[in-house]
């Protein structure tokens, strides 16, 4: 099964971090894992001009393209996001938004695929439940399965706490915990639905 995580973050640092150590875990585990980065990236966001409705592709020519691929052939479906603002990122807003190409081209295209959330963040408590409640959004919108790591502590998916330090997030061991436990969710579902 393979697997496409995005991770949000303008910066390689500490939500890539933790977004690879994830699907390195998915990769021992047998699964086939792709990640593409917005750092470095151009991802413009979406003008609802309706191009896509009319064209079956969008008109704006970014970097979205590796999205729309990555997207197309996976199984499951990891957003990773830095927390900015309280929420999501910008670049995974434009991300979700420019989505709505893809499913121009097949309405089903998403449906019934696995998603899963990570959300780092440089306070405990910067706005991790309400970018994991964006994405988990964004999963029902386009019929995705949102999972999370259960009712014990990963309730919408793996919460992390950086303190804006790699080294600092590489000892946050409750977020640690919350990714293990997400992430077994998060194999149990594609294993039994996919």
């Amino acid at each position: 099964m393979k697997i496409f995580g995005i991770c949000a973050s303008p910066r390689n640092n500490t939500t890539e971090f933790v977004l690879r150590n994830a699907l390195a875990q998915l990769e021992e585990d047998g699964f086939e894992c792709e990640m593409f980065t917005c750092s470095a990236k151009d991802i413009r966001p979406c003008m609802h001009c309706d191009y896509c409705l009319e064209n079956k592709k969008c008109i704006i020519d970014d970097d979205m393209s590796d999205i729309y691929k990555g997207l197309r052939k996976s199984d499951g479906i990891i957003l990773a996001t830095p927390i900015q603002s309280g929420g999501i990122s910008s670049n995974l807003a434009a991300i979700m938004d420019r989505t709505r190409a893809l499913e121009a081209i097949d309405y089903n295209l998403l449906r019934g695929k696995i998603g899963m959330s990570i959300a780092v963040g440089g306070d405990r408590t910067g706005g991790q439940d309400f970018a994991h409640l964006k994405n988990i959004t964004y999963f029902m919108i386009h019929g995705i399965i949102p999972v999370s790591g259960g009712p014990f502590g990963s309730n919408l998916g793996a919460s992390f706490w950086s303190d804006d330090s790699l080294d600092n997030i590489k000892k946050d061991s409750y977020g640690w915990e919350s990714l293990d436990r997400t992430l077994a969710e998060f194999e149990n579902f594609l294993n039994k639905y996919i």
